[in-house]
């Protein structure tokens, strides 16, 4: 069995292909440039051209192609754009055309003249990661399941705020089933406020099995639960530092299963704070004194608390997990807090294909239970990839 999962975060996209017949250590992987990050060196490169973009396809994550659309606006070249790829920039299209952006429809798109430059909008790309794998002699034609992450604002009203709406999404998720792998749903079973969520979806039409699509923060923080040193753990605080926002859940054991008993969580921008901000907030969380308007009024997205109980940090070798790309935020002598840096199955870059994993053993029963098996590491263990038929 194999399984195909995609963490696509702002900096890269990390890809693990899953093959129970072997260790999990052994697992192909690759680190690539995120498909925002791609798409910002089109748009460059046609600024340095000098000519005019259309952007089309799907709403994808924004940041450096955002700011990439932007400076070629400001340098004086024209964008178009259609209705689905400009959400990128603002859910709110006036918004979009206040940006000097045209607007055009699909029919619209097809009569610009040839001088203006397509550039593809899309956070999922199936045929690009099979060719690359192919190239390797890896064949991606026999998958039971394919499993993408993307962090999804979602589209909140025009009168009400995208950080709120997020939060409010979040505490929905959790009241309904108080585990991490709430936050992963089937393709068809997408919250329709999720746009991100579907328009990856919609990005996987040529994808002919089951497509499973998650928020990164949770998958992240769920994978990194498998790391032994964080798995041994009982009651814990795994913080997520992500290229733009910061996550920290604070969970308790519920039947010993990983990614459940979620006691509380935060989330914040990464660049508008510092370290002494994330273990003030990161204290007060265990503490359970935490106020969702104390993360929400600092510019954050908010907090929520389940659990108002302290809970101890230390009493061994470290008092918080941490995980994510910018997690050097915490390699400081002036930490006050001692982290852990988790590395479940070695590899802290892919603990959000991990957490997929788990995600889609919850969602998949029928080989779920060979999943788990696999990542409490009696799945093929020991078992070279040189030695499977």
């Amino acid at each position: 069995m194999k399984i195909l999962t995609v963490d696509v975060g702002t900096g890269t996209q990390d890809i693990f292909l899953y093959d129970s017949k072997i260790d999990i250590e052994n697992g192909f992987k690759l680190i690539l440039p995120s498909p925002t990050m791609m798409v910002r060196k089109q748009i460059q490169d046609a600024s340095r051209a000098q000519v005019p973009i259309l952007l089309r396809g799907q709403t994808m994550g924004g940041g450096p192609s955002a700011w990439a659309v932007k400076d070629h606006l400001n340098a004086g070249y024209p964008v178009y754009a259609t209705p689905n790829a400009a959400k990128t920039l603002d859910d709110n299209l006036e918004a979009v055309e206040e940006m000097g952006i045209s607007l055009v429809s699909e029919d619209e798109a097809k009569k610009l003249p040839a001088s203006v430059q397509p550039i593809e909008f899309r956070d999922f790309d199936f045929a690009a990661i099979t060719n690359v794998f192919a190239r390797f002699g890896v064949s991606l034609d026999d998958l039971s399941a394919v499993a993408i992450a993307v962090f999804d604002h979602g589209a909140a009203p025009p009168t009400v705020s995208d950080r709120q709406f997020r939060f409010d999404y979040l505490d929905e998720r959790l009241q309904e089933k108080n585990a991490l792998s709430s936050f992963a749903f089937f393709a068809d079973d997408i919250p329709p406020i999720m746009t991100r969520l579907q328009a990856v979806a919609n990005s996987a039409q040529d994808v002919d099995v089951p497509l499973i699509v998650m928020d990164t923060a949770p998958a992240a923080v769920l994978g990194a639960s498998y790391d032994p040193v964080a798995a041994a753990r009982e009651h814990k605080i795994i913080a997520n530092i992500g290229n733009f926002h910061t996550l920290a859940f604070r969970l308790g054991e519920k039947d010993k299963i990983p990614g459940t008993g979620i006691e509380g969580v935060f989330e914040h921008h990464t660049g508008e704070i510092t370290l002494p901000t994330l273990e003030k907030y990161i204290r007060a969380l265990a503490n359970g004194s935490l106020e969702h308007e104390t993360i929400f009024n600092d510019n954050g997205h908010g907090a929520l608390v389940y659990n108002k109980n302290p809970m101890p940090l230390g009493n061994d070798d470290f008092d918080v997990i941490i995980t994510g790309p910018r997690r050097g935020l915490y390699a400081q002598p002036t930490a006050t807090l001692r982290p852990y840096f988790a590395v479940p199955f070695g590899d802290m870059m892919i603990a959000g294909c991990f957490g997929m994993l788990s995600a889609t053993a919850d969602l998949l029963p029928n080989i779920g239970q060979e999943i788990k098996e696999s990542l409490k590491g009696a799945g093929g263990a020991g078992t070279p990839p040189w030695e499977i038929a």
